[in-house]
């Protein structure tokens, strides 16, 4: 396989993990704005996505319909979803050889359907957690279209691989945001509606009912997004699927290894034999910038080792 079309398979998988968890949490978020008493601040979520730095989000922190306006549909903000969504539309068009029938039928919806001006005038008008639920259906149909039609082959190997990069560093992000919220106001500490919503936005509000009887603790809720094998968006399960499809490229000759598989297993290595519990604020901060640095590291060695002939 070409490096560049390994490049834009895996392009498209981590673009589409990024605006599912964007979704997501815009939906969980306006909920809880809605049930809020004092004005809700979007700030957090922006940080989580876009970073501290983002000039073209000043002025929209309390204004709900505005922030997700400007995150999901407007085409001035880089990295709104109708731009991602344009971007994967645009990779998914130079590998249609590479992907089925299908796979692009459902991509060209998305697209097309997050390009629809009523979208906008919905998100304006109309209730926006429609506007979210008909913008993660498609991409869950993406996710679905992809695994029943897919070949297992390579191309579906850096599918993946793209896919649990994403949502590793997401999950980081999101936990060191929402953690770093608990230094200017430690009462979020003991606040349940803060954990059920940050939960809620990464799906795993019914798994921490099941595993965990006592309520919600905020190390509880660290433990199940770092920790739990059993739970499709924690950083161990993304570490996890990142080496069974790193070998499967390694191991069937597609890729030279260079030095990704010590990078990866490191990492697995240090955060399965972590010990999360009583971890103060200043060391838990730390933490996460260290999972989420050499996150970004096996992403660069990556593209390094796979991509730099594109």
């Amino acid at each position: 396989m070409l490096s560049r079309v390994a490049e834009s398979l895996y392009w498209i998988s981590r673009y589409i993990e990024r605006t599912d968890g964007m979704l997501r949490m815009l939906k969980i978020n306006y909920a809880a704005s809605q049930d809020a008493i004092s004005d809700f601040s979007w700030s957090p979520v922006a940080r989580i996505f876009y970073g501290p730095d983002d000039e073209g989000f000043e002025g929209l922190e309390f204004k709900s319909r505005a922030a997700l306006q400007y995150m999901v549909t407007d085409r001035e903000n880089p990295n709104s979803i109708v731009n991602i969504i344009t971007q994967v539309r645009e990779n998914a068009r130079s590998v249609q050889d590479h992907i089925t029938k299908d796979v692009w039928q459902c991509l060209n919806e998305y697209y097309h359907t997050i390009k629809d001006p009523k979208l906008n005038n919905m998100l304006k008008k109309d209730d926006p957690i429609s506007v979210l639920d008909i913008l993660i259906k498609q991409g869950m149909l993406f996710y679905g279209t992809t695994e029943i039609t897919m070949a297992r082959n390579e191309g579906s190997s850096f599918m993946r691989i793209g896919k649990y990069l994403e949502r590793s560093i997401q999950s980081v992000n999101i936990l060191d945001v929402k953690f770093g919220s608990v230094d200017h106001n430690p009462d979020l500490l003991t606040n349940t509606s803060y954990w059920k919503h940050l939960l809620l936005s990464i799906g795993g509000y019914e798994l921490y009912l099941k595993t965990y009887r006592q309520g919600f603790e905020a190390e509880n809720v660290l433990a199940q997004v770092v920790l739990n094998n059993e739970f499709p968006r924690s950083v161990i399960y993304s570490l996890n699927q990142l080496i069974k499809y790193f070998d499967r490229l390694k191991n069937d000759g597609h890729i030279n290894a260079g030095n990704l598989s010590f990078l990866i297993g490191r990492l697995q290595s240090k955060v399965k034999y972590s010990s999360i519990k009583g971890l103060k604020q200043g060391d838990l901060h730390l933490y996460l910038a260290e999972i989420k640095s050499e996150l970004y590291g096996i992403g660069n060695a990556f593209n390094t080792t796979c991509f730099s002939l594109s």
